[in-house]
């Protein structure tokens, strides 16, 4: 099943995509939902972040490769996580499929995609074992952790490397029936391919950050668990297309364009 959240005839909704239609419901399905006799063409509707999440988390350096390739751009030895590591994003980053990317006028080149997979909370959780982790699950998004590198490397926080308005592009829905095990992630930019890799090849699985989490941290519906990228981004420029595919999930697609000072 595949949840959109959509604008049409000035109302914002949610439904269920069926090829390209979606049948709208009233409620949502984190807190439950009621069919309606509502029905919208994909194309004629106003795609929508499929969830403004009560807690944006991110795990940090969770694929070798990127550990390994942008210690090699540094010039430094590679130091691979003994441990899941967990971060924060802001909601005010979020924009949809199909927005554009706004690089601030005051930002330096250094503008980089980070095509990612999300897992979407779908059930409160605490002291889940990895055996029942995913239980918490309503299914699965994709996101593009835009990054400024020389701010992340100037400040002690990412507030604004990770956290710029428009950095966090979401969507386009939630798929609740993935094999994360045969998804790959596919990003494009401008059409040619330049990063690829199977999706699940993380240094700690899904499982892993949930029950981590959960120790100590309880998860709510909405919340969402950005997963970590592999591979590294070129410098992005105004103009720029960014389109970053998972398998059995679809694409996310977004352009870039630089502020005027």
């Amino acid at each position: 099943m595949r949840w959109i959240r959509f604008t049409a005839d000035g109302r914002t909704a949610y439904g269920i995509l069926e090829g390209d239609r979606i049948a709208e419901v009233a409620g949502d399905p984190f807190r439950g939902y009621d069919a309606t006799p509502r029905r919208h063409d994909l194309g004629s509707v106003k795609i929508e972040v499929p969830v403004i999440p009560p807690t944006f988390y991110a795990a940090g350096l969770n694929y070798v490769e990127h550990v390994k390739e942008g210690a090699a751009r540094r010039g430094e030895t590679p130091n691979i996580p003994a441990k899941p590591d967990m971060g924060y994003r802001a909601a005010n980053a979020l924009i949809a499929h199909g927005e554009t990317v706004i690089i601030p006028a005051d930002a330096t080149e250094k503008v980089h995609y980070e095509g990612e997979i999300v897992a979407v909370v779908g059930k409160k959780a605490k002291h889940l074992t990895e055996e029942n982790a995913l239980s918490c699950l309503l299914g699965w998004t994709i996101g593009n952790d835009v990054s400024e590198r020389t701010w992340q490397k100037a400040d002690r926080t990412f507030w604004r490397a990770k956290n710029s308005d428009t950095f966090k592009p979401m969507g386009p829905w939630i798929e609740t029936d993935l094999d994360l095990d045969a998804a790959e992630t596919i990003v494009r930019l401008n059409g040619e391919i330049r990063t690829r890799f199977h999706t699940n090849h993380m240094l700690f699985g899904v499982a892993k950050f949930i029950a981590t989490m959960t120790r100590n941290i309880t998860l709510h519906p909405g919340d969402v668990i950005w997963m970590g990228t592999d591979g590294v981004s070129p410098d992005l420029v105004s103009g720029d297309v960014v389109d970053i595919e998972i398998t059995g999930i679809g694409h996310l697609t977004n352009t870039f364009k630089r502020e005027e000072a």
